[in-house]
């Protein structure tokens, strides 16, 4: 295999300032469902916690009604829920989740050394049927080596669902060059490791709660785009790890919000 360095870049290098800005009252109930894991929650539970981040009661409900109206969230009347109607995430929302717990847990499995590999056997597709294909292959962690070639190390214990794709040809492979050398061509480790490292100073010394959550939803963020690989290809001081145990902290505190 011959590194070609990937047009898909996690993050671009340069330093990226920490935005603190309070996030809007759509998003703050968003944050609370993705990051708190209740299987759901009432109204009455959002507003309080919304309360909690400064946004009035007024306010949140309007952004609730927007998110059930945009298909984010819905109501739900299953059991346990009581009465009232709580809401739940929309179908979008929980693949979200289901790829941010990905990040924030550790996904990784003993490597033998073996990458994972699909390419794109058939071609005449539309413009947005091959978006959709590379965001696809993007959610599972691959980067693009070459044109209609995909591939990463085979370290992880998530499923490989893409391989069901009709349009794909997947197989397993060991590259005959450094492991290391592909890995860094594919991904700019050092910035995303730069990022990383801001983003955990600036969770450390925020304590404000708005501030603090648009930071957390940062981190979260970031930790999606982590490529998540196996250690031995990794520069010194990932901080990968320590984003994923200070998240988990702070998911705590999201917990105790929609149970309080």
């Amino acid at each position: 295999m011959t590194t070609v360095v990937s047009s898909i870049v996690i993050v671009k290098a340069g330093r990226v300032p920490v935005d603190q800005t309070p996030l809007a009252a759509r998003s703050v109930a968003l944050s609370l469902l993705l990051g708190s894991h209740p299987e759901r929650m009432s109204a009455a539970a959002l507003v309080r916690a919304g309360e909690h981040f400064a946004i009035p009661a007024a306010t949140l409900r309007v952004a609730l009604t927007r998110a059930v109206a945009a298909g984010d969230l819905h109501r739900d009347t299953g059991p346990g829920s009581g009465q009232a109607a709580d809401y739940v995430l929309g179908e979008r929302l929980v693949r979200r989740q289901r790829r941010q717990d990905e990040a924030v847990l550790d996904a990784e499995t003993p490597w033998d050394g073996s990458w994972e590999v699909a390419v794109v056997v058939v071609t005449g597709r539309s413009g947005p049927e091959r978006a959709a294909l590379r965001e696809r292959l993007a959610s599972y962690r691959l980067a693009e080596l070459r044109e209609g070639v995909w591939t990463r190390p085979a370290n992880l214990r998530r499923t490989r669902d893409y391989a069901d794709d009709a349009v794909l040809s997947t197989f397993t492979a060991t590259p005959d060059e450094d492991p290391r050398a592909l890995a860094g061509g594919l991904w700019d480790l050092q910035a995303w490791a730069r990022t990383g490292r801001e983003l955990l100073d600036a969770l450390a010394a925020t304590t404000e709660p708005a501030p603090r959550l648009a930071v957390a939803a940062q981190v979260v963020r970031h930790l999606t785009s982590d490529p998540l690989l196996p250690a031995t290809l990794l520069p010194s001081g990932w901080p990968a790890a320590s984003m994923r145990s200070a998240y988990a902290d702070y998911q705590a505190e999201l917990r105790a919000l929609a149970i309080g």
